[in-house]
């Protein structure tokens, strides 16, 4: 079905563009994977591109949920609006939604703190580029045609800045050549948009030809297809339809089988000089000063290459390859705080390896893959033998993240335990990915860490994979969940008005309890699960809670309930102080 077209660059044409991004980045990251030889090739760039940009989605999303209005109808875009949404000359009326400097600033976060790899932290810079422009307008509804000029080029400029040593036949080329081409245009949005996207095709097919390592591969830059794949999208949310595939070369393959083409693209052409590079990839966010930050670029430019640091008002993301991975965080660390730290080894047959590659990795049959709340939680589920994937306090992985868990579980099949009732949906377009991939994936429907440890206990690998699956469900369905935790905010629940700083207790995702302390709180909540009957409470201590909390549990079901089993884990930063299992 075509897309509705947008009049002018407004919140909700942000909003399309940006879930037009992610599906068409869906549909080409298994090729732009396929053709990453520069600056390394992993073969991740389009993993690296929909993973950035599934992040400024999410921001984009939390913007427009937090502006919803009640009694409001949907557009076939799936936004909310009213019939008063729009204005004489057509552009939307922000009074029930948020503005364009709301959207856009949204979108250069989110891609921001999401941020993955070389080619996806030069798109972060170019949408902030963007929204720096866009945000400039004040209070302005909507832009047209000029304003998008000026974004496009003032994206293009920043992320060129970003980059400590700019390379043509990349993306900053393709970036270039789309701005070119958007100054030269006249008109609507529409027009500006297509023909930087014109530009931008014409500029990525002419990439072999300004990198060597592009050439001898026989490929156009990976990160530059991706960004002509953004570049389509944002031509379909002001036209309604997409412009047609890009015919770009890919790897080649010599008569008689594998060719020169195919095999530098998976191993032998990541430099220009053929030559070994750094062993690993740094990436983190820093919370920095911008006079720290300008020391820690001088700083990481001597210890590696492929530096690009963007970002600004305080929070940067930074990325570099470099051989001495612990000096580069050590770096970020007196530059100010650096977290989300990500260090990838280039590990043999990748871009820094010559020669023979070795031989595929045989896939086992049978994985369990397990989003954990905490650190004590991932070590406990390792133990078991589960491939876990870490969610921090307020930081839900993306789909992305959950399907390349299901990628380093090199398994054919695949039982997948989100442990969140607000990842089932994550989890589905998880699971569906993988299949594509031609792994066979279950989803357990886990709605807490607990039941996850229930599933996990049952899982026998030499049953027959229905069986398996079954029995898994079958523990977790039946084993209660709650949790112990403090209101950040007042609030009203089902157990009454709240306040900030309230201890909450939580029996199956509903707030059943209201109190001011933690023992007491926890104890009526256990109470009250161990009223319907159990054999065994299992307790996942959060960091903050105290030991005396899990004491006095045990004890109590000591004295009161002698049938009933405990058994007690340290979760670490959980979020929760206290999670709570009843089988």
């Amino acid at each position: 079905m075509a897309q509705v077209p947008q009049r002018f660059f407004d919140a909700l044409a942000v909003r399309t563009w940006c879930g037009l991004s992610l599906r068409a980045l869906g549909r080409a990251r298994e090729e732009i994977d396929a053709i990453n030889v520069y600056p390394v090739a992993d073969g991740d760039t389009g993993t690296n591109l929909y993973l950035t940009v599934e992040s400024a989605v999410a921001a984009v999303e939390a913007v427009f949920a937090a502006h919803e209005v009640d009694g409001g109808t949907r557009d076939a875009s799936g936004a909310r609006c009213t019939t008063e949404d729009r204005d004489a000359s057509g552009a939307r009326d922000t009074a029930d939604g948020p503005s364009l400097a709301d959207a856009v600033g949204a979108m250069a976060h989110g891609a921001l703190i999401g941020a993955r790899g070389n080619s996806g932290t030069i798109l972060a810079q170019l949408l902030r580029g963007m929204a720096q422009v866009l945000t400039e307008r004040g209070d302005s509804a909507h832009t047209e045609g000029p304003g998008l000029r000026l974004a496009l080029r003032h994206a293009a400029t920043s992320a060129r800045q970003a980059v400590a040593h700019p390379v043509e036949g990349t993306v900053l080329t393709v970036a270039s050549a789309a701005a070119d081409a958007a100054d030269g245009a006249e008109g609507d949005c529409a027009e500006v948009a297509r023909a930087a996207y014109e530009g931008a095709r014409a500029a990525l097919v002419a990439t072999p030809g300004q990198l060597p390592v592009l050439e001898r591969a026989g490929v156009v830059d990976a990160g530059g297809h991706g960004l002509v794949t953004v570049l389509a999208a944002l031509v379909e949310t002001f036209t309604g339809r997409a412009p047609g595939p890009v015919a770009v070369p890919h790897a080649r393959v010599e008569p008689g089988g594998a060719g020169a083409g195919e095999e530098r693209a998976t191993g032998e052409c990541a430099e220009e000089d053929g030559e070994g590079g750094p062993a690993f990839e740094v990436i983190y966010l820093l919370e920095a000063e911008d006079a720290a930050v300008a020391r820690l670029r001088r700083r990481l430019d001597a210890l590696g290459d492929s530096l690009v640091v963007v970002g600004g008002d305080g929070l940067w993301n930074v990325h570099v390859h470099v051989d001495d991975a612990g000096a580069a965080v050590e770096a970020g660390v007196e530059a100010g705080r650096p977290y989300r730290i990500r260090i990838t080894h280039f590990g043999h047959g990748d871009a820094h390896t010559t020669g023979a590659e070795r031989p595929p990795r045989e896939r086992t049959q049978r994985a369990v893959v397990a989003v954990v709340p905490g650190e004590g939680l991932a070590a406990l589920y390792t133990e078991a033998g589960a491939t876990t994937l870490l969610a921090r306090p307020g930081e839900p992985p993306a789909s992305g993240e959950l399907v390349q868990a299901v990628r380093r579980a090199h398994a054919r099949e695949v039982v997948l335990l989100p442990n969140d009732a607000d990842l089932r949906h994550t989890a589905a377009a998880a699971a569906e990915q993988a299949r594509t991939e031609g792994v066979r994936v279950a989803l357990i429907p886990t709605r807490s860490a607990v039941q996850g440890i229930a599933a996990l206990a049952v899982h026998e690998p030499e049953r027959r994979f229905d069986e398996d699956v079954v029995a898994m469900t079958s523990a977790a369905g039946a084993t209660r969940h709650a949790e112990v935790t403090v209101a950040e905010r007042q609030s009203w629940t089902t157990a009454g008005i709240c306040q900030a700083g309230d201890v909450l207790g939580l029996i199956d995702g509903d707030v059943a309890v209201i109190g001011a302390d933690v023992s007491e709180v926890a104890a009526t909540v256990l109470d009250r699960m161990l009223s319907a009957g159990g054999e065994l409470v299992t307790l996942v201590l959060g960091d903050q809670a105290p030991q005396a909390v899990a004491d006095r549990l045990e004890a109590r079901v000591r004295e009161a309930y002698l049938a009933v089993d405990t058994v007690v884990y340290r979760g670490g930063r959980q979020g929760a102080l206290l999670l709570v299992g009843v089988e």
